[in-house]
């Protein structure tokens, strides 16, 4: 137990210098690294006077930081975790979802019967306006965080995407195991 843990101890210990000549070490045996305590150089030592002053010291105001540059590129907007997927995928599921409700309610007919009646060619439609819509201000630079306001933030408009595509599969499902629609 006392062997490990003093060669535990030799292994933790920096090492000072390295020698040809063979040292013997706490277990009696030739070692050639020799351990040595070392100061702790990251330590510094500050006057309480130079706090005052800085206290004291006129405040400058410094100017505001540029604003951060998005990338216009294709590939950065249409990354995984660029901008534009998860926004444009919650923005299309937010109007699939209340065009499906609302004709649903119209109709009475569910989401499958909606795509069988000629649903996919309005599907298209809405999907090429919408993603030529949502990507236009960001191949021009326009960030989404920039145009967002507290009550209509961009987090908010990330969640109720998210919210919109899970009540989307909720919906078809529900209808699938129900045998008709919800309402």
């Amino acid at each position: 137990m006392s062997a490990s843990y003093a060669i535990q101890s030799l292994l933790a210990s920096p090492v000072s210098r390295l020698s040809n000549r063979s040292r013997v070490n706490q277990l009696g045996l030739p070692a050639t690294y020799i351990p040595t305590l070392r100061r702790n150089v990251s330590l510094r030592v500050r006057s309480m006077a130079e706090e005052e002053m800085k206290e004291k010291a006129p405040q400058t105001t410094s100017s505001p930081s540029p604003k951060k540059q998005v990338s216009t590129k294709f590939s950065d907007v249409l990354a995984f975790s660029g901008p534009a997927p998860e926004r444009i995928n919650g923005r299309l599921a937010m109007i699939g979802f209340v065009a499906a409700m609302a004709v649903e309610v119209a109709k009475g007919q569910d989401v499958f019967a909606q795509i069988a009646d000629g649903g996919i060619p309005w599907f298209l439609g809405t999907s090429v306006v919408l993603s030529l819509a949502s990507l236009i201000p960001l191949f021009k630079g326009v960030s989404v965080e920039s145009k967002s306001q507290s009550f209509m933030s961009s987090d908010a408009e990330l969640w109720n995407g998210r919210f919109a595509m899970l009540g989307l599969i909720a919906l078809a499902f529900t209808e699938y195991v129900k045998g008709g629609s919800l309402v």
